[in-house]
């Protein structure tokens, strides 16, 4: 309940507050934390301490002038983009850590320290050099998020999270701004790269994987972005209308199971609005569902200069504001002279906060050491970067390669590979293995000739190529080299062709469907001439892509023989590709997103970015902000498969597929039971029939009743995947499903309800690939959570209907 007191109640009872708080520490020693209760040190603070806790410290520009001292803090302007003016502290007290994104502000007197956050789903953003220091500081590039979910393999994101969680504790943060889990609503998104999958069990699993093992090397994650964040076009100002029932299914799922499964420190809200108001000024979504519905016991933050109103936002439970400015601190102090925002309200955030730095290294007094074990946590990401790699194609037993074959390797993004995303997702790495040095590592010879034309033309290129002024993009790729008159003296020598395809996106942009969700034509025209000299001398064609999102594939696929999909694999990356391509690791990845035949066949190609509105008259344009906007998600919960699979809509290649060196046959399927009563088993055993020890993904759909509410034909409802099992080897699967499993979201009752009747359970290796289905039958409708409601739109969605 939020409590309300007229003006001068308010005032009258924060100057008793005041004067008691100061006669109280005159008494007796001031309280510390750690030392003292909550209570105590939240009661010991002023209002003014109080506001600056929950606002952090401000932006720091390298190479910005700081504010002059005694004049008020002036908007800083960077590359056309207008940013809120920074505290003066944030260039008086220096960085504990150079190069991140930003800190909280200490309250010495109350021993209250300044924690360190910093960017970093794929690997911690910092600067890799500082000034007067000779030595580096150089992260890891773990793979993105995308290819880690493409594993299927909780334990093995786990092992990637603690890799990671000792990099950020040894590097002296204490918050790391990830991971990220929005879902992939459309393929353009330009950070779908740093996001996991489509579906919301594979998004929530993989984050709450990666969540438990960075937090158990005792440092902090920040869950992002709170919610429906699937867009960079306007993300400042989009107004997302969607259904209740579609937010609570697909776009808050995921951030629910990672709550209840991982306990993440922070959350992070987004910028965009949901049904008309900020998700960080939503009560409903940051209070009723994050904390009271799900039990979330950590803080809120904003993204960077996300919302519009700091009160609304400590009224929402939106606990920090970053990266923080003066304005927002005076206008909370305001806020509470005034009563529009109260004590208790305020003293909510603050002690969550608190909770946090409580256990942060830097509380603890933490003897960081800057030394990583960078050679160690390279070696874990080649191995996820591997395991999470998709065979697509392998007509003819093309791969694996042997060892001794001479290779010629066709394509920029061989010789200059794409280990992850750009902005905020990027890492400052001290290498990439290139894929010809992986290969080469790998006992396959690489054409000399035809590496020395790439390397040659890939100088002269990028000294041409104009430099970004954009701390978000890339510079534009660089066209494909013309191979014309390379082409057919390189397939009468080698043995084989690999052409690598890359794409690029990240923060601040979407992705086109012509030229980047399409090939252009030179990577038309080189697949072309490849493809046409090797196979007229009787040679196989690989393709590699080494992209950060969905692409189209089907009308030049037939063109050649395999295609690995090795997304953006992070600084091993050319040893995890030959690790593959070479057979010292069976493919086991499976697709956690969709790719469709045509762009045209996604459900929100019609209503993706969505459209724009006039601005007011006399607004100036600011890329920071964005032009008035809304997208309206009339797909509702047909998202990816559920949409395919319900409209019988065929992709180019499906969810959950993927290839293997080796062939697995599914058999003994069992259900425990015939009545569901709490959980119902679900048993199936694993036979490697080939000639190769491999892993497999079981997969489980279910379908529900649809008395009263339309329902996608099925959905993901569990998953496993399999140890290495030998040729001729088997391993039993069990897979478990309770009440909630079955569960859909019904608006009107505001409950997750169970339906009566028959549930059909589809066990299989994709959406697609179905080995055995099986039944049970529940007789009467289970109410497994009555809900607040909440985030309800304010016009009328005609959302899709399968019928």
């Amino acid at each position: 309940m939020r409590l309300t007191q007229k003006p001068m109640t308010a005032l009258l009872v924060l100057l008793s507050a005041t004067v008691l708080t100061v006669h109280a520490q005159a008494q007796k020693p001031l309280p510390k934390l750690g030392k003292s209760s909550l209570k105590e040190v939240v009661n010991a603070m002023t209002v003014e301490e109080k506001a600056k806790l929950v606002v952090g410290m401000g932006f720091k520009m390298p190479g910005m002038p700081p504010p002059v001292k005694g004049e008020k803090p002036k908007p800083i302007n960077i590359g056309g983009f207008t940013l809120p003016p920074s505290d003066p502290e944030a260039y008086d007290v220096p960085e504990k850590v150079v190069g991140t994104a930003g800190r909280t502000h200490a309250i010495l007197r109350l021993g209250i320290p300044s924690i360190t956050v910093s960017d970093g789903p794929a690997g911690l953003r910092i600067d890799p050099t500082r000034p007067n220091d000779k030595r580096t500081y150089y992260a890891t590039a773990f793979p993105v998020a995308t290819l880690l979910a493409s594993s299927w393999d909780t334990a093995l994101v786990k092992k990637v999270g603690v890799a990671f969680g000792n990099e950020i504790r040894e590097y002296g943060v204490d918050v790391i701004l990830g991971p990220a889990l929005n879902i992939h609503r459309n393929p353009l998104g330009g950070r779908n790269f740093e996001y996991y999958s489509e579906d919301p069990l594979v998004a929530g699993s993989m984050t709450a994987a990666i969540v438990n093992g960075i937090q158990s090397q005792g440092v902090g994650t920040s869950i992002k972005h709170f919610a429906a964040n699937n867009q960079e076009t306007n993300r400042n100002s989009v107004n997302t209308i969607v259904s209740e029932r579609a937010m609570r299914e697909i776009y808050l799922k995921g951030f629910e199971i990672a709550v209840k499964a991982s306990q993440p420190w922070t959350v992070m809200s987004s910028y965009n609005r949901v049904n008309g108001t900020y998700t960080s000024e939503r009560r409903d979504l940051q209070t009723d569902i994050l904390k009271r519905e799900w039990g979330f016991k950590g803080f809120v933050m904003t993204d960077w200069f996300g919302g519009h109103d700091a009160v609304a936002q400590m009224n929402a439970g939106n606990d920090l504001l970053m990266p923080g400015n003066p304005d927002q601190s005076d206008a909370i102090v305001a806020a509470v002279k005034d009563g529009t925002l109260t004590l208790a309200q305020l003293d909510a955030n603050v002690t969550r906060m608190l909770k946090i730095i409580l256990k942060s290294p830097t509380f603890k007094g933490y003897k960081y050491s800057d030394k990583p074990d960078l050679k160690g946590h390279a070696a874990v990401s080649r191995t996820a970067a591997a395991q999470g790699m998709i065979l697509l194609k392998n007509d003819g037993a093309t791969l694996p390669l042997a060892k001794g074959k001479k290779i010629a390797v066709f394509g920029n993004t061989s010789y200059a590979l794409i280990a992850g995303g750009t902005g905020s997702g990027d890492v400052h790495k001290a290498y990439t293995a290139m894929l010809p040095q992986g290969l080469a590592n790998a006992g396959i010879k690489v054409q000399p000739e035809l590496a020395k034309s790439y390397a040659d033309y890939l100088v002269e290129a990028k000294a041409k190529q104009p430099k970004s002024t954009n701390f978000f993009m890339a510079p534009p790729p660089i066209p494909e080299m013309d191979v014309t008159g390379l082409v057919e003296k390189e397939a009468d020598g080698a043995d084989a062709a690999i052409i690598t395809i890359g794409r690029n996106a990240g923060e601040g942009a979407d992705r086109k469907v012509e030229n980047d969700f399409t090939l252009t034509d030179a990577e038309k025209a080189l697949i072309n001439s490849v493809s046409n000299a090797f196979h007229a001398k009787g040679k196989k064609v690989v393709v590699v892509l080494n992209i950060g999102g969905v692409i189209e594939v089907a009308s030049w696929r037939d063109s050649v023989d395999g295609i690995l999909l090795a997304w953006q694999p992070g600084l091993e990356g050319g040893n995890a590709i030959a690790d593959v391509l070479s057979g010292k690791v069976n493919p086991s990845g499976k697709l956690a997103s969709t790719f469709p035949v045509a762009y045209q066949d996604v459900p929100s190609a019609k209503n993706f970015p969505g459209k724009e509105f006039p601005r007011p008259a006399g607004q100036q344009p600011n890329p920071m902000v964005g032009a008035p906007s809304e997208v309206v998600y009339q797909e509702g919960v047909y998202v990816g498969y559920r949409y395919y699979d319900s409209f019988k809509i065929k992709p180019a290649y499906e969810f959950g597929y993927g290839l293997s060196y080796t062939k697995f046959k599914l058999s003994d399927v069992k259900v425990s039971t015939p009545e569901f009563k709490g959980s119902v088993s679900i048993s199936v055993t694993v036979k490697n029939t080939g000639k190769a020890a491999g892993k497999e993904v079981v997969q489980l759909y279910l379908t529900a009743p649809n008395q009263t509410l339309d329902k996608p034909a099925q959905e993901l409802k569990a998953f496993a995947k399999t140890g290495l099992l030998a040729p001729g080897q088997s391993q039993v699967v069990t897979l478990t499903l309770h009440a909630g499993d079955l569960a859909s979201f019904y608006t009107d009752k505001s409950a997750w309800v169970a339906d009566a009747g028959e549930y059909k359970v589809q066990i299989g290796t994709s959406s697609r690939e179905i080995a055995k289905s099986v039944s049970f039958k529940l007789a009467k409708e289970i109410v497994t959570e009555k809900t607040h409601k909440s985030l309800t739109p304010q016009v009328a969605i005609e959302e899709v209907i399968n019928k």
